[in-house]
């Protein structure tokens, strides 16, 4: 791959590394903070509680991005970002412009969602 384009994805993975990593601290002071005085009553509890479910899903999902970000700035420093872990194919542009992190090709992909499909 092109060190350019290489750079250009790398750029791409640290922004919404950071972006994640600030939506993360915001949610630390904002979001996950609880006061008794909120929750006078058990209706008010349970939906906290839901709502603090959801937030800590959404945060998970997130974790796990952050996570894959690592994996595929650790690939770019190998030398095998952009090709396929399956077929060692190169990935096409465009599906790496939407989703940087992939580590498969469209068909790879494809591939990989019919079998786990058919075992689910």
């Amino acid at each position: 791959m092109d060190a350019k384009i290489q750079a250009k994805y790398k750029k791409l993975l640290l922004e919404e590394k950071q972006r994640l990593l600030n939506n993360s601290k915001n949610a630390v002071k904002h979001e996950l903070t609880l006061s008794p005085d909120d929750l006078p009553d058990e209706t008010d509890l349970a939906a906290s509680e839901i709502n603090q479910n959801l937030i800590f899903k959404l945060r998970d999902r997130e974790r796990q991005l952050l996570a894959k970000i690592d994996e595929a700035l650790s690939r770019m420093d190998e030398g095998t970002f952009g090709t396929c872990e399956s077929c060692e194919e190169p990935i096409e542009p465009r599906r790496l412009e939407a989703r940087p992190v992939s580590t498969l090709c469209i068909a790879c992909k494809e591939k990989q969602e019919h079998r786990e499909k058919i075992y689910a």
